[in-house]
């Protein structure tokens, strides 16, 4: 096989992963990142015994790209697996945290819901198929089939702590296609999510993925993809401006205030919208992804705390709980830090992570670290009991947290197709397109790598 000059432009997980294949495929990849460190959003902090994520928490270990990676980088030895406690969730309902049933017996015994919601639960399993032709808000396809109280105390609160985002707006065909797809073909949300949980298993997929970490952080991961390239190929500080598409693809980058270009064969894009937004195509200077800065990506603040134990009087016997609109709280949800892994706090202590702002209340992750804390001093005291200043405080701020993939996000996914058949040898991915998790930018860094080193065979 020729080796071929392939261009990697963003160093997060999806770049990473992206370069990692390509590069044992055995082409010569560049990996280009604007910033100071590979790893995106990834961040482990470890700071007078804590051990802080500034971005993701953890990881579901279940998709088989993810698999793949961690074998080849010889990292499934060292994974952490939350203990029983990880599976214990709470959603606030009239101001306390309610445990998330987890089993028919918890289910028809918790306060979280009414009798009428259990009722419709169990009826929506005889719903028939339908076939919608236009999209619809995650929030209308659950009151449609279910009520508003589900909507409000479940769908709600989920929304807030994977996405930050609005369930009204957000859109079922793109933000979660699986759901899409059950309605069309069994009708039953419930019984399509069944029937796609056993297709995994026959594929000899996990079918509920464990929640893992290392003992390191998840910057374990991205530290290591990073590693495992070549000498010289993760350029930092280097800003990719310009691409002149042609037979052989020309980058325009700026490096510590130098202009610098090169050809590559192909060229992966994994940079966020705005990023995308911000390149300019060709020696005119278009900018065929303009559009994508309208992507909304609301602001979100992460608020780790430490405390000595005897300053929080809930148990923390869970993952952490999430906190509905309804209930009017400053807080998009609480995790447990210190009880979902190992090694997060000091002997006598735990560990807090507080989110903060995203779609619902975007001036809060804004606020000045006091300011927040004033802020939210009230959420603490009454959902987990929490008394005193803290020990110890770290705040990460994100401007531009996560993509919100709304009603109506097909209209910044066509430029892109558009620019992948103008200019071959160009591939385009990453949580802008292909999903937010951590295992989905695995998938999207494997399924990049893979075209761009097809396409480099046959150049």
């Amino acid at each position: 096989m020729a080796v071929k000059r392939i261009a990697i432009v963003g160093a997060g997980l999806t770049g990473l992963t992206a370069a990692f294949r390509l590069h044992r495929q055995g082409h010569q990849v560049t990996l280009f990142e604007r910033g100071t460190q590979p790893g995106g959003s990834v961040r482990t902090i470890r700071e007078n015994g804590y051990l802080i994520e500034a971005g993701p928490n953890s990881l579901q270990y279940g998709a088989p790209e993810l698999k793949a990676v961690m074998q080849e980088l010889d990292l499934e030895p060292s994974l952490l697996t939350a203990g029983p406690a990880g599976k214990k969730r709470f959603i606030v309902r009239g101001g306390k945290f309610v445990p998330v049933p987890t089993g028919p017996g918890a289910f028809f015994g918790t306060s979280l819901f009414s009798f009428g919601t259990k009722v419709l639960i169990m009826a929506e399993l005889l719903k028939r198929p339908r076939i919608r032709t236009t999209d619809i808000s995650l929030a209308e396809l659950i009151r449609s089939h279910f009520n508003q109280e589900l909507v409000d105390y479940a769908v709600n609160p989920l929304i807030a702590g994977i996405y930050a985002g609005d369930p009204e707006k957000l859109s079922t065909k793109h933000a979660f296609p699986s759901l899409w797809q059950a309605e069309r073909s069994h009708g039953s949300l419930l019984r399509g999510l069944m029937a796609l949980a056993k297709e995994k298993k026959a594929r000899g997929e996990s079918g509920v993925s464990p929640i893992v970490s290392f003992p390191g952080g998840l910057q374990t991961l991205t530290d290591t993809l990073a590693a495992r390239l070549p000498t010289g190929a993760l350029r930092l500080n280097a800003a990719v401006e310009t691409i002149i598409p042609g037979r052989s693809h020309r980058l325009v980058w700026k490096r510590d205030g130098q202009s610098a270009s090169g050809e590559f064969d192909a060229v992966i894009l994994a940079v966020p919208a705005a990023g995308l937004a911000r390149l300019t195509f060709g020696t005119l200077g278009e900018r065929p992804f303009a559009l994508l800065d309208s992507v909304t990506q609301p602001p979100v603040s992460s608020l780790f705390l430490g405390y000595r134990r005897d300053q929080v009087t809930h148990p923390l016997d869970g993952f952490g709980g999430l906190v509905p609109a309804v209930e009017r709280r400053e807080v998009l949800g609480i995790l447990f830090s210190s009880t979902l892994f190992p090694g997060r706090a000091p002997d006598g202590h735990v560990g807090l992570t507080i989110f903060s702002g995203g779609v619902r209340q975007p001036d809060n992750a804004r606020l000045s670290t006091p300011a927040l804390l004033q802020r939210i001093a009230p959420d603490l005291r009454d959902l987990v009991g929490v008394s005193g200043e803290p020990a110890y405080i770290r705040h990460s701020f994100w401007p531009q947290a996560i993509p919100q993939y709304n009603l109506g996000y097909e209209r910044f996914l066509e430029p892109l197709v558009l620019s992948e058949k103008q200019h071959p040898g160009l591939f385009i991915g990453g949580n802008v397109r292909d999903g937010i998790s951590l295992p989905d930018c695995v998938k999207s860094g494997t399924e990049l790598a893979r075209k761009a080193g097809e396409c480099a065979v046959n150049l």
